[in-house]
């Protein structure tokens, strides 16, 4: 009986066991694709607003938009890539200095607005100038979250998100 009872317990122990692994692999496929589960522990970010004033010159740009965290999972903005340049930068703005960051908080079920007078992606050597009413390309990339392609609109250099109609 007690061998019998051995058996048991090690059988009952390799069950837990292979259903401890295969829910972990389960959650792990479905950060993947489109599970349900996926928006419970993967940030979701969602940008609207994206746009770049016409540059002045071929040295450097701004870009500017409202990063929106969906979910109850705080992220990080850790890095922007584009065609349009090879060296793009976060950047905050205090006490009305610039300075670049590594990276910028976007919290849980909350924003980021990267506008004006304050944070915001630099690009650094532009590879050409875009004009007022195409489009350049940027990646947001975050600590937790899958990558953000985005699609900003050149405007006028005097445009301001605050000053439209747009939220």
């Amino acid at each position: 009986m007690n061998r019998r009872t051995t058996r048991t317990i090690a059988a009952a122990l390799s069950l837990t066991a292979a259903l401890a692994i295969s829910g972990c692999s389960s959650d792990s496929d479905s950060g993947s694709g489109s599970g349900s589960k996926s928006a419970a522990t993967k940030p979701e970010m969602t940008v609207s607003g994206g746009y770049m004033p016409e540059p002045v010159n071929d040295k450097m740009a701004g870009a500017f938009m409202v990063i929106k965290n969906g979910s109850k999972t705080a992220d990080k903005l850790v890095g922007v890539t584009s065609p349009l340049s090879d060296d793009l930068q976060i950047h905050e703005t205090k006490d009305q200095k610039m300075q670049q960051v590594q990276a910028m908080d976007v919290p849980a079920n909350g924003e980021l607005n990267l506008e004006r007078g304050g944070s915001h992606v630099m690009f650094m050597g532009l590879k050409n100038t875009p004009k007022v009413g195409e489009k350049v390309t940027v990646e947001l990339r975050f600590e937790k979250a899958d990558p953000v392609k985005v699609e900003l609109d050149v405007k006028e250099r005097t445009y301001n998100a605050k000053n439209s109609t747009a939220h």
